[in-house]
C-alpha cells in the first residue's frame, strides 16, 4: 500500500468502504451511519446489528505512525484503567489499531453529551480534577513516538509554511510576517518568565468540545494529539470571557486540580503564549490540508482577504496580551 494510495482512498471514503470496513474488523453493521465533527480524521458513528452503535475512527494517512497512534491508545487505556472517564479503543481480536485495505481505524464505544458549561464553577472544579489525574499517569514516563508542543514546531514551522507556499495574500503578507515575528518573540519571553517547567504527556488538545456532559457524568474523548508539553496545557482552553470571567473559572480548576497534584503556578505565564502557538498552528493546518476537498467545503472563508484580516488582528491582541501580567491565583 502506497502513501498516495492511502491518500485517495482516505479522501474518497465512501459510506460503503464504512460499512465494509467495520464488516472486516467484526461488526455487523445495519447501514446506519452518522458522520461526527472532525476534519483531521473521519469519524462516523456506525448502528450495529442488535447493539449500541459504535464510533469509527479512520486515521489520516501520513500524519501519525502506528507506533504514535499505538501510543496515544495505551495513554487512553491506562487512564481508562484507573477510571478516569477517558473513552478508549476498543481491543477487537488484541488489537486496538486495525488495517483494512487502504484504511487504518479504531473503533470505540458510542458516548453521547453536551458541551460543558464554563460558568459552572463545581464542573469547572470537576474537570480539574480529572486533568489532575490524566497529568499523575503522564508524568510517569515520556512518549517515545510523540512530539512536544513548542514554539518550533506549533510556531516557526507554521509562520515557514504559510509563507513558503503562498497562502497568504499579496495584502497581508508584510503584516503577518511582521506580526508573527513579534508573537514568536512573545512567546520566548513568556517562556522565560516561566522559567524551567516540567513537561509530561497531556491529552494536548483537551477543549470543550472534547469534553461530553450527559446529567452527571463527563467523557473525556480524542487524545488525537496526545504530545509532551507542560500541564496548563490541558487546562487553559476551559478558559473564557475576559480577565475578570476567566479568573474565577481558574480558580476553580486549579482548586480541583490541586486536590489531586500540585499545580507551578509560573506555568500561568504560559496561557498566552500557548494559545498565541495554537492559533498559528491552526491557519498552517488548514494551509497544509486546503486540498483535502472536505476542508474546502468545510473552511470556504480561509483562503479570504477578510479571514487574514482577522488572523492579522488576532495576532496583534495576543501581542500585547503576552505583555500584561499572568491571571493571578493563590494557593490556600
Amino acid at each position: 500500500m502506497t502513501g498516495d494510495a492511502a491518500a485517495l482512498a482516505f479522501a474518497d471514503l465512501q459510506p460503503d468502504d464504512i460499512l465494509a470496513t467495520l464488516d472486516d474488523v467484526g461488526f455487523e453493521c445495519d447501514g446506519r451511519f452518522l458522520a461526527l465533527n472532525s476534519y483531521e480524521n473521519r469519524v462516523y458513528q456506525v448502528g450495529i446489528e442488535n447493539a449500541s452503535p459504535v464510533v469509527a475512527k479512520f486515521y489520516r494517512p501520513q500524519r501519525w505512525s502506528d507506533d504514535a497512534i499505538l501510543e496515544e491508545h495505551e495513554f487512553a487505556i491506562a487512564l481508562a484503567d484507573q477510571e478516569i472517564p477517558v473513552v478508549p479503543p476498543l481491543l477487537l481480536g488484541g488489537k486496538t489499531l486495525h488495517h483494512s485495505g487502504h484504511y487504518r481505524l479504531a473503533v470505540y464505544t458510542c458516548r453521547g453529551g453536551r458541551a460543558p458549561d464554563l460558568d459552572n464553577y463545581d464542573l469547572q472544579a470537576q474537570l480539574g480534577r480529572l486533568v489532575a489525574r490524566i497529568h499523575l499517569e503522564g508524568q510517569t514516563r515520556r512518549f517515545e513516538h510523540r512530539p512536544s508542543i513548542d514554539i518550533d514546531s506549533y510556531g516557526v514551522e507554521s509562520l515557514e509554511y504559510l509563507v513558503d507556499n503562498d497562502f497568504i495574500p499579496d495584502d497581508n503578507r508584510e503584516a503577518y510576517e511582521s506580526v508573527a515575528e513579534l508573537v514568536l518573540e512573545g512567546v520566548e519571553t513568556c517562556f522565560e518568565r516561566a522559567g524551567h517547567v516540567r513537561e509530561i504527556r497531556l491529552h494536548g488538545d483537551f477543549h470543550p468540545g472534547n469534553v461530553l456532559v450527559a446529567r452527571d457524568q463527563l467523557h473525556i474523548v480524542d487524545l488525537d494529539d496526545a504530545r509532551h508539553g507542560p500541564a496548563v496545557q490541558d487546562l487553559w482552553m476551559f478558559l473564557s470571557g475576559d480577565r475578570d470571567e476567566q479568573t474565577p473559572q481558574l480558580t476553580a480548576l486549579l482548586e480541583g486540580y490541586q486536590s489531586f497534584r500540585p499545580f507551578d503556578a509560573r506555568e500561568l505565564h504560559l496561557v498566552e503564549a500557548l494559545r498565541s502557538l495554537r492559533i498559528m498552528h491552526y491557519a498552517a493546518w488548514l494551509a497544509r490540508r486546503w486540498e483535502d476537498p472536505a476542508f474546502k467545503s468545510a473552511f470556504p472563508w480561509f483562503d479570504s482577504r477578510r479571514y487574514w484580516d482577522d488572523h492579522v488582528l488576532a495576532l496583534r491582541e495576543q501581542v500585547a496580551l503576552m505583555q500584561e501580567p499572568p491571571l493571578e491565583w493563590r494557593d490556600f
